[in-house]
């Protein structure tokens, strides 16, 4: 896959590494060409270019750059981004008394539906917000045990749907579906949430226990699992 990169900082090297190492051909794009230049010398990426190159690329562009400037820096790109997929990663956030906070007034205003309205004829998908870019530096994001990591992502194109379900997989993680672009919100809240949990010494992810866990889960599960399709020979 072809995968332009629109911005220079910790996600587009985490995320830019992971897909060159996946066997994906990665342009760098920043306002700075040096910058961009410099870091897809690092990643083995290609780049140099500005955000035009990197933006009329390939199949997907990811938006790596602070949520505020996400608009700015997309609405001028609009006609190079036609009919490509866009990758939203940005977390809208700022820090408060209590913790960080969203920055955005709810699922409606999320940075990705700003981004369609900017982009109109790119497919927006908001994805790759939910972990920290350190995480992608892995070899193969998993578990204790070995369980692959979920990727979740919101997404109304179909088109746009399968090309982020094939570039998790590729990245050896699941593709965690979570319904269209009015629910993107959700994703950036929840990104919002987990940091703060790890902010405060927490760890998020004991916060969501498997629904399998819950007494007589399993026994309810194979109760209403369907059982061997009769023999028709």
């Amino acid at each position: 896959m072809r995968i332009g990169i629109l911005g220079t900082g910790a996600m587009a090297a985490a995320l830019g590494g992971a897909w060159v190492r996946a066997g994906h051909e990665v342009l760098v794009g920043g306002r700075d060409p040096e910058a961009a230049k410099r870091l897809a010398v690092a990643i083995g990426a290609s780049g140099g270019d500005g955000l035009g190159g990197a933006a009329s690329f390939g199949e997907a562009v990811l938006v790596a750059v602070p949520a505020g400037a996400a608009v700015p820096v997309v609405a001028p790109l609009a006609g190079d981004l036609a009919g490509r997929t866009l990758l939203d990663c940005t977390v809208p956030m700022a820090p408060g008394a209590a913790g960080p906070g969203l920055t955005t007034e709810g699922t409606a205003d999320s940075v990705a539906a700003r981004l369609a309205v900017a982009a109109p004829t790119a497919r927006v998908a908001k994805v790759f917000g939910i972990c920290h870019e350190s995480i992608w530096t892995l070899p193969r994001p998993a578990f204790e045990g070995g369980a692959p990591l979920g990727v979740p992502y919101c997404v109304d194109d179909p088109v746009a749907g399968a090309l982020v379900a094939d570039l998790v997989t590729s990245m050896d993680c699941v593709p965690v579906h979570c319904g269209g672009l009015d629910r993107a919100g959700l994703l950036e809240a929840t990104a919002v949430f987990a940091i703060g949990v790890w902010w405060s010494g927490g760890e998020a992810r004991h916060v969501f226990p498997s629904p399998a866990l819950a007494p007589g889960a399993m026994d309810d599960q194979a109760a209403t699992r369907p059982g061997p399709a009769p023999d028709r020979t």
